[in-house]
């Protein structure tokens, strides 16, 4: 990578504050350093999930008023629901990436569920959860769209 030219501008950037895997040429793909790698990305966006938890439980304490003007208070309520159903989506993300990690210690991480392919270092370090490769997921969501209308 040339001096000049930093990890943001290429596109490339840290997730959950790990940096990208750099593959060294003739690597075995999914070998033990890419699997620490991406055991490191889980565990540090599992960590990052449960402080964003924790603060919006703090939050809501702190901030838990029961005001006299009832649009005042369907506001908070209001608040507190959207902030509540973002807290879910994070907890089956929680799930998710529990799921993986499992997938990881099985040595059976980084490989499409449905066609048996390598996903690739890169889709994975977007999406450290995914389990279709590239090709798989397009057709799971074209196949989903027909169906729904």
């Amino acid at each position: 990578m040339p001096a000049n030219k930093s990890k943001k501008t290429l596109g490339i950037l840290a997730i959950a504050g790990v940096e990208p895997y750099q593959e060294k040429a003739g690597e075995e793909y999914m070998g033990k350093p890419q699997r620490d790698h991406f055991t490191s990305i889980l565990k540090a966006w599992t960590t990052q999930l449960r402080e964003e938890v924790d603060r919006t439980v703090d939050h809501m304490k702190d901030e838990a008023s029961n005001f006299p003007d009832p649009v005042d208070r369907a506001t908070q309520e209001e608040e507190f629901s959207l902030e509540l159903r973002a807290r879910d989506r994070e907890r089956q993300l929680i799930t998710k990436i529990a799921k993986t990690l499992k997938k990881i210690e099985a040595d059976d991480f980084g490989f499409c569920e449905s066609c048996g392919v390598e996903i690739g270092i890169r889709r994975l370090e977007a999406r450290p959860t995914a389990d279709l490769c590239i090709d798989c997921k397009t057709l799971a969501e074209i196949k989903e769209k027909q169906s729904i209308g």
